[in-house]
């Protein structure tokens, strides 16, 4: 059946007789997606038609379809496909249900009078299964796994969440305003994505969670403590290798796109350690699932202070005292809005070894 994911275009689950399930996911542009084109199933959303069959003893389609092919290979003699729709409200078409037999001269008229009286059936709940595995799909997209799942488990209304421990990671593309004079925005929608993504994929390798996209900015917590939470020296550990993958990928992208004639856009990496309210904030109607208090102030106003001090990665005390690294203090500066001056810190240089 088609998907609503911005990675795959479609599932499919495989029942064979004395085997094993298997699900399938296609990706976009895949090969799997690819050869979706050439299956009976294609062909008869070509033509407007919701079902049809190929005698494969005879055989029907064997040329035209690798599927049926590998059927016939297999013994198979009968093949039926009949696609169903879904309601309208849903993105979703429907579902195509298939059937193969191996029975010597296909399917019987008494077979037959029975799949058409249960593949409505299978119809209705592949679209209960579809439904609520599209909702939570859609909202780990939008949320993240750990944050929808909390948001499915009944957390939904406003105010609802509590103080957290964690590790921040805040990254923000380094004068990326100024693009907007040259760019268009579609092709500004694409550098971000692409920064986007290695920051995503590297913060979610090491068990981070991305909160929230701002403009041109990423935050993403590491919990610290609890059910779900590691202990504040692992979390700032994998907070800190998040972040120089981030550096590291960043400087290759920055070099490929530069080769193409393209800007070079760099990132700006704050990490920090504290208490934070995760949960429910917002409208009645209109929520946001994310992380607020003091603690994420502080991170972004030392984000400010990457371009004072020419540094593209810098930390506050407690995370320096917590990640179980040598730091250098670079000095204690105000910060808009905070009360008390922040002592900053960068990774030390390695030691070279004398002989």
């Amino acid at each position: 059946m088609p998907s609503i994911h911005p990675m795959y275009a479609g599932i499919s689950a495989n029942f064979v007789r004395g085997g094993a399930t298997t699900i399938e996911r296609a990706e976009y542009g895949s090969a799997a997606q690819l050869s979706f084109e050439k299956t009976p199933i294609y062909y008869l959303l070509g033509r407007g038609e919701t079902s049809g069959r190929w005698i494969i003893a005879k055989g029907e389609g064997v040329d035209d379809y690798p599927q049926l092919a590998e059927f016939a290979l297999g013994g198979g003699t009968d093949h039926l496909v009949s696609l169903l729709e879904f309601p309208k409200e849903a993105a979703l078409r429907g579902v195509s249900l298939s059937l193969t037999s191996d029975r010597p001269g296909g399917f019987s008229n008494d077979q037959l009078t029975i799949i058409a009286k249960l593949f409505p059936a299978l119809g209705l709940a592949c679209y209960r299964i579809a439904a609520s595995r599209t909702a939570s799909d859609i909202l780990a997209v939008y949320t993240g796994a750990k944050t929808s799942a909390r948001i499915l488990a009944g957390e939904v209304q406003r105010g609802t969440g509590g103080a957290i421990n964690a590790a921040i990671l805040l990254a923000d593309l380094r004068n990326f305003t100024a693009l907007t004079e040259v760019y268009q925005p579609g092709e500004i929608a694409g550098f971000l994505n692409e920064h986007f993504e290695l920051i995503g994929r590297h913060v979610e390798e090491n068990s981070g969670e991305i909160l929230k996209f701002m403009g041109d900015s990423v935050l993403a917590i590491f919990p610290t403590g609890g059910e779900d939470g590691e202990d504040p020296e692992t979390a700032c550990m994998a907070a800190l290798a998040s972040a120089r993958n981030v550096l590291e990928a960043n400087e290759a992208l920055n070099r490929q796109r530069a080769r193409e004639g393209g800007p070079d856009i760099g990132v700006d990496v704050v990490l920090h350690l504290g208490e934070v309210f995760y949960g429910n904030v917002g409208a009645r109607g209109r929520l946001d699932f994310t992380v607020i208090g003091r603690a994420v102030n502080e991170a972004s106003r030392l984000e400010k202070l990457c371009g004072e001090l020419g540094q593209p990665l810098l930390m506050s005390e407690s995370f320096a005292a917590a990640c179980g690294v040598a730091c250098e203090h670079l000095g204690s500066f105000e910060l808009r809005g905070v009360s008390r001056r922040a002592d900053v810190f960068k990774l030390a240089a390695p030691t070279t070894a004398v002989a």
